[in-house]
């Protein structure tokens, strides 16, 4: 039986305790649920119920802020309690080399807007590498009461339900979601590749948090995701869940995700997707 599920004494019923054979993958797991839920907890309790009202005054922006370093301190402190010698790579600052070969890359708000306005699609992502490869991730949604995980070779999970890919429709039956920056120019450009794909899909859904699109193509609630612009701490956790539970995840061309694009579909969407990102230079500005 594996560690996954106790932490300082508290019991994850829903970790598959046979699914995770790695002593050391068992025990990052572990501690990526617990940091999950106690980020999301404070997340979602500690939100003022009047932000969403000054949403266009500089206070509310300054209490997110606030928020999402909480969070971040949260995690890392948590962590660094129970593996001091683990590094980290954290959205708002935490960046730390490590000596135990273990890395965490921490997103403690994907969905910030999402957040500002009260609208529920926001998460908590924490991804473990060990010696540079992503082994653990989890993805918490506190306003949908969900819980990702994934351990390398040990599949996906959302609760105890196991979780799979959507078999592959023709594409112009594939719903897609997407995602777009903040930068104005940059924008543009995304909403022109945007409005050439949509005549090739069924539709295309915006959720506002990476995190979140990639663990509803592992769930099967998407066919398809792709977005420029990502950084590591947007995507590690949900790649690893995304392909684990049987999605194609990739970026241009015979290339990894990365800050150029990120795209994860299910087999047989996931190559008509990305040759037509790559026709419509979704890549770049």
């Amino acid at each position: 039986m594996s560690r996954a599920g106790r932490v300082s004494g508290t019991h994850h019923p829903y970790v598959p305790q046979d699914a995770v054979t790695d002593p050391l993958h068992a025990e990052l797991l572990d501690l990526a649920l617990e940091a999950g839920r106690r980020a999301g907890a404070l997340l979602r309790d500690g939100r003022p119920d009047d932000l969403a009202v000054a949403a266009t005054k500089s206070s509310p922006i300054d209490v997110v802020t606030e928020m999402d370093l909480a969070a971040e301190a949260l995690i890392t402190g948590f962590l660094t309690e129970h593996r001091p010698e683990d590094g980290f790579l954290g959205e708002e600052g935490a960046s730390v080399p490590g000596t135990s070969g273990v890395r965490w890359v921490i997103d403690p708000l994907d969905g910030t807007v999402n957040y500002l306005y009260g609208l529920p699609t926001w998460a908590v992502s924490i991804a473990a590498e060990h010696q540079g490869r992503t082994v653990v991730g989890v993805v918490e949604v506190p306003m949908r009461r969900e819980t990702y995980h994934a351990v390398v070779g040990a599949g996906a999970f959302q609760g105890d339900r196991r979780l799979a890919a959507r078999p592959a429709p023709p594409l112009d039956q594939a719903l897609v979601s997407t995602g777009f920056n903040y930068v104005a120019e940059v924008r543009a450009h995304q909403a022109d590749v945007a409005q050439r794909l949509i005549p090739r899909l069924r539709d295309i859904r915006r959720s506002g948090s990476a995190a979140v699109d990639l663990a509803d193509v592992a769930a099967g609630r998407l066919d398809g995701y792709y977005e420029r612009g990502l950084h590591p701490w947007d995507l590690a956790a949900g790649d690893l869940i995304a392909r684990e539970a049987g999605a194609l995840t990739g970026g241009r061309p015979g290339e990894p995700p990365s800050r150029e694009l990120t795209v994860a579909a299910s087999p047989g969407v996931f190559e008509p997707l990305q040759a037509l990102l790559e026709e419509f230079g979704a890549w770049h500005d």
